[in-house]
């Protein structure tokens, strides 16, 4: 018989207490999104469990174990890419969260010190943002047939490519952000901020070929919606929903799975519009990103893709 794994130890009632109260805060006064809140959370009570079973606690923890948490966690870990080693992007998200969760303690007099003073956050590589060529991009909006589906399909896939919409933001798109006659879509974005897309002439056609001719079709019997894109059910689609007919296309295309993410037509949008001239802060404020430093990983993209055509195509390269 195999051995079954050690349950974890469960949270002392006062650290339990004490996260439920963590994440009330950052819910109240910092507005963050649900999967933000699962982040932090899941974070904390790993290092609780792992404190608790060393007969600490997280009320209770200094800065010695801390650094023994996370050295242990450095132990366990394995690359996920060859080359790049120990995946320091999981370790500083543990360090963020620690050094939060601690200096609302201080703040709530919970606490008289923080252990996460002296912490160092891990050095990260930024990993450079999937995409595709314009060839490949040609290939996948071409793919969607004029079913319902595929006229759906399609209309996500060019609105997503045309404006650099997240895949939050496209699949909880609503009726009235979107101005067809003047080629707009008002998107909200992170942080409740709000930002004016021009969404091109083939995106346009689409969405009016959509809504006019196919909508309709999966509305019918259903209580109203007002998302602009509607699953089989009449409800509004999710990012799962889309993930998946996305992948299907883009098979069809001929495109490799390795080349795809959730957001890849937003990092072409963005790459493309580098790649013919568009300046940074455009690009920026298309992205909706509120630190330029995001928007400039994408000049990275740019230039990785000179070199490789410069060592494809020169006589010498």
């Amino acid at each position: 018989m195999t051995a079954s794994a050690p349950v974890p130890p469960a949270l002392p009632a006062a650290d339990a207490a004490a996260l439920a109260d963590f994440a009330d805060m950052l819910l109240l006064e910092h507005g963050l999104s649900a999967n933000s809140l699962a982040a932090y959370q899941s974070d904390l009570r790993l290092l609780g469990r792992w404190l608790a079973a060393r007969g600490r606690s997280l009320l209770q923890a200094d800065d010695a174990d801390l650094r023994d948490y996370l050295a242990a966690r450095q132990r366990q870990a394995r690359p996920r890419e060859p080359g790049q080693g120990f995946n320091a992007r999981s370790q500083a998200r543990h360090v963020t969260a620690a050094r939060r969760f601690y200096r609302w303690l201080v703040r709530e007099r919970r606490r008289e010190d923080d252990p996460t003073r002296l912490l160092e956050t891990p050095r990260q590589g930024r990993p450079l943002p999937k995409t595709l060529g314009l060839a490949e991009v040609d290939r996948l909006l071409a793919v969607p047939d004029d079913s319902v589906l595929g006229r759906r399909d399609r209309a996500m896939l060019e609105l997503m490519y045309a404006s650099g919409l997240r895949v939050s933001e496209l699949v909880s798109l609503p009726l009235p952000r979107l101005n067809l006659q003047r080629g707009l879509v008002l998107v909200l974005g992170k942080g409740g901020r709000e930002r004016l897309v021009p969404m091109g002439e083939a995106a346009q056609q689409a969405l009016q070929a959509w809504l006019r001719l196919a909508r309709p079709a999966l509305a019918a019997g259903h209580a109203a919606s007002d998302a602009v894109f509607l699953s089989n059910r009449g409800e509004a689609m999710t990012r799962h929903n889309f993930w998946h007919r996305i992948k299907l296309h883009a098979r069809a295309a001929g495109i490799a799975a390795s080349a795809l993410s959730p957001h890849t037509l937003r990092h072409a949008f963005a790459t493309h519009l580098l790649e013919n001239g568009a300046d940074l802060r455009s690009v920026q404020s298309l992205l909706g990103h509120a630190d330029l430093s995001t928007t400039q990983i994408y000049t990275h993209v740019t230039r990785a893709r000179l070199k490789a055509l410069h060592a494809q195509h020169h006589p010498r390269g």
